[in-house]
């Protein structure tokens, strides 16, 4: 391969930038990944043209240059080169070496999903549901949604579960929510894996079990150290719901989920301090984890903390 890039071979090229931007059989070298990026592209070789535009996006190995980047990105897109257009479609949206244009993401994310990017389609579902850049439309959202979600992709799994848990575009139906939630969240869908332990707790769409439950908490909070999961965890260590009960443990959670901003666990570290109970009676660290959870505009804790402690 190395030879036939020498000679000028533009896939050759191509396939040594993204050898050297990857880090694929020898260490990563952003500089000859770039450097074999613009000897394919000065061929117009759309996925070096590309390949420019993620390492300035990026700042891999050069300075960060975002205008920059969304001109390779277009140039790329003028070659009909479908990543691009998805791309051009984030830079609008996050308003990154361009002006923010929701419109003009919509223009960029449609062409990508129409050829079948899953992850623009996740976006025009996303755009559909909250109406920017295109007329809120709930139908509309959960069809782009189900394309991606059909082919894999999590986040529109996810959604599409949201969507039948509300009965936002479709009818409700806890149990499709809990199925569409259970393939994002076998994907590591943090989101997914926290709502699937609320529904076998609650016994919605599905028969309560604390032991699913558990399991899907603790996926959710060992993966991703995700604040809600944690507590809820604490929750279920406090009441043996799944568990042996060992309000040690429920404690070490709160606390975990409290650092985190976990307004509930918050609230629960202030009410634990105030009872002493598995702690040390503590006024005064009541009060300040009342006044955290009041700050995140959490009302028991606002109401607690204007009653019991001092102004």
């Amino acid at each position: 391969m190395l030879k036939l890039a020498e000679q000028g071979d533009a896939e050759a090229q191509y396939s040594m930038g993204a050898i050297y931007e990857n880090g694929l059989m020898m260490p990563k070298d952003y500089g000859k990944a770039l450097e074999w990026y613009r000897k394919a592209a000065e061929q117009k070789y759309a996925g070096a043209q590309f390949g420019i535009g993620v390492i300035y996006a990026n700042g891999w190995g050069v300075p960060k240059n975002e205008a920059e980047a969304v001109e390779w990105f277009r140039k790329a897109a003028e070659q009909e080169y479908t990543p691009a257009y998805y791309n051009l479609g984030l830079m609008y949206t996050s308003g990154r070496g361009v002006t923010k244009d929701y419109a003009e993401a919509i223009t960029w994310f449609r062409k990508a999903a129409e050829r079948g990017d899953v992850d623009a389609q996740f976006r025009l579902g996303l755009a559909c549901e909250t109406g920017n850049g295109v007329p809120q439309d709930a139908v509309k959202a959960v069809e782009w949604y189900r394309k991606a979600a059909e082919q894999g992709q999590d986040n529109a799994q996810y959604s599409l579960g949201v969507m039948y848990a509300n009965g936002n575009g479709v009818p409700k139906n806890e149990t499709e929510a809990v199925t569409w939630w259970t393939k994002a969240a076998e994907q590591r869908n943090v989101d997914a894996q926290f709502n699937l332990g609320v529904m076998y707790y609650e016994g919605k769409g599905v028969p309560k079990d604390y032991t699913k439950a558990l399991e899907w908490f603790q996926k959710a909070a060992d993966q991703f150290k995700d604040a809600d999961a944690q507590y809820n965890l604490g929750v279920m260590y406090a009441a043996g719901h799944g568990v042996t009960q060992d309000e040690a443990k429920a404690l070490e959670l709160f606390q975990n989920a409290a650092k985190q901003g976990s307004a509930s666990a918050q609230l629960k570290l202030g009410a634990l301090y105030f009872e002493g109970k598995g702690v040390t009676k503590d006024q005064q660290k009541a009060c300040e984890f009342l006044r955290l959870a009041k700050e995140q505009n959490h009302e028991e804790a606002a109401k607690l903390h204007d009653t019991h402690c001092a102004k």
